[in-house]
C-alpha cells in the first residue's frame, strides 16, 4: 500500500505560479513511476506529467508542456509540480498518483492515487 499526500494547491491569478508536492508512504518509493493528472468540473480526468522511477525521464501532455515541470526527491519520498503562467484554463482538482508498471499517461494504469489539491486560476 502506497499513502499519496498533495499539498500546494490554492488560488493563483493568470501568469503566476504554484507548486504543487505529494509525499508518498508506505512502500519503496523508486519503484514507482509517478504522475499528476487533473480534473476540471464536468470533464475527464487528464494526465498531466510523469516522471520515471530515477527521474531521468519525463512526460508532458502538450497543453502543459514548456509550463510545468516535474520533479521527484527520492530521498524525501516526494514528487512535486512546478506550474508557471498558469492559465484560466489550469483550473482543476490535481491528483498524484503511483504507477507500479510502466503506463506513464492512462490513468487506469496507476495504483495508487492522493486525495486531490485544488488549483484555481483568476482571470
Amino acid at each position: 500500500q502506497v499513502q499519496l499526500i498533495e499539498s500546494g494547491g490554492g488560488l493563483v491569478q493568470a501568469g503566476g505560479s504554484l507548486r504543487l508536492s505529494c509525499a508518498a508512504s508506505g512502500r519503496t518509493f523508486t519503484n514507482y513511476i509517478m504522475g499528476w493528472f487533473r480534473q476540471a468540473p464536468g470533464k475527464e480526468r487528464e494526465f498531466v506529467a510523469a516522471i520515471g522511477r530515477s527521474g531521468a525521464n519525463t512526460y508532458y501532455a502538450d497543453s502543459v508542456k514548456g509550463r510545468f515541470t516535474i520533479s521527484r526527491d527520492n530521498a524525501k519520498n516526494t514528487v512535486y509540480l512546478q506550474m508557471s503562467s498558469l492559465k484560466p484554463e489550469d483550473t482543476a482538482v490535481y491528483y498524484c498518483a503511483a504507477d507500479s508498471g510502466y503506463v506513464i499517461r492512462d490513468s487506469v494504469g496507476y495504483d495508487y492515487w492522493g486525495q486531490g489539491t485544488q488549483v484555481t486560476v483568476s482571470s
